[in-house]
């Protein structure tokens, strides 16, 4: 089957696949997969053209409604955090989709640019799982044992099927919101953050979202859990949701900017391709997000780490050699 604004031609199942593998591993983390999309959009199927930004925006709106709906009835949405993130990072993707056009249509300067963006989010999540990090955070340290003791009393209490899991009672509850800090409870642990330090960042963070075609959420996540000590149960959603809206507006600037540039390159969204990713995407962003219940924040991350880490060191060396 061949794409018709990207040029390439694939079995319409492999998208789906890729999708589904893609988000079912790295929903847990909070991040809808966008950003190992792209390098195979790239790097499997040569599709390197600013279209391919938008594409992956259109993967993002189709992937996360899966997970983001399950985290919700679950319990785990940070609504104030959800929103911050949301309002802050929409600017910036606005920025990031410019720049993208006008500044960095060359497909090998871009690789550099997607190159950097991934080792930052690879070495912060490999830090992010070390032992030393997990025990200058008393609160998530906290968290950590009481999965380690949840798991222990449903082995002993010979649940075959259940190895792991959150309890029903571990959810994410409003304690106070204000423009100047907002806390909240989660598994009996009580969190903060500030909504004027996210929203500057989210701004930053949505440029370069933008840019990428990630909406932001990959880059915002691994941040608020290293650098503002929360727990990745409780950001998973937030981050997914800000990533979900600020695609819409990436969309919208996109297909607007194809209509400005012409047939000069490819601007707007394969919407077939993207859609087909999508799809995959969907259902594996569902299971990702019952998949994060069952899995150790540590392990999450670790192993999220090491991929990302070895994707950017790639695209970086490709750039100089």
């Amino acid at each position: 089957m061949v794409f018709p604004v990207s040029g390439v031609e694939v079995h319409p199942l492999i998208p789906l696949l890729v999708g589904f593998v893609l988000a079912t591993c790295t929903t847990p983390a909070g991040v809808s997969g966008a950003f190992l999309l792209l390098p195979f959009q790239m790097s499997v199927l040569g599709f390197t053209s600013p279209a391919v930004s938008a594409t992956n925006l259109v993967y993002n709106i189709v992937a996360i409604p899966g997970g983001l709906s399950r985290y919700i009835r679950e319990g785990r949405m940070a609504w104030p955090l959800a929103w911050v993130v949301i309002i802050a990072t929409s600017p910036g993707v606005f920025l990031g989709a410019f720049a993208r056009v006008f500044i960095m249509p060359d497909p090998r300067t871009f690789k550099l640019f997607v190159g950097l963006v991934l080792l930052y989010l690879g070495v912060r999540l490999l830090y992010e799982s070390s032992g030393r990090y997990l025990r200058s955070r008393k609160q998530m340290q906290a968290v950590q044992n009481k999965f380690r003791e949840r798991v222990k009393e449903l082995k002993q209490s010979q649940q075959s099927r259940i190895v792991a899991g959150l309890p029903a009672d571990a959810v994410v509850k409003t304690e106070s919101a204000s423009l100047r800090s907002v806390t909240y409870t989660f598994w009996g642990e009580t969190f903060s953050f500030k909504p004027i330090t996210i929203g500057i960042l989210s701004f930053f963070v949505g440029i370069i979202g933008g840019i990428y075609g990630i909406g932001g959420g990959a880059i915002i996540a691994p941040f608020l859990v290293s650098v503002l000590g929360l727990p990745v149960y409780t950001v998973a959603a937030a981050a997914l949701a800000g990533t979900l809206l600020t695609s819409v507006a990436g969309v919208i600037v996109y297909t607007g900017l194809a209509a400005h540039v012409g047939e000069q390159m490819a601007v707007a969204p394969d919407w077939g391709l993207g859609i087909l990713f999508g799809v995959g995407g969907f259902l594996g962003t569902y299971a990702g997000a019952r998949l994060q219940s069952y899995l150790p924040d540590r392990l999450i991350r670790g192993v999220l780490g090491a991929l990302v880490t070895f994707l950017a060191v790639r695209y970086i060396t490709q750039y100089f050699f």
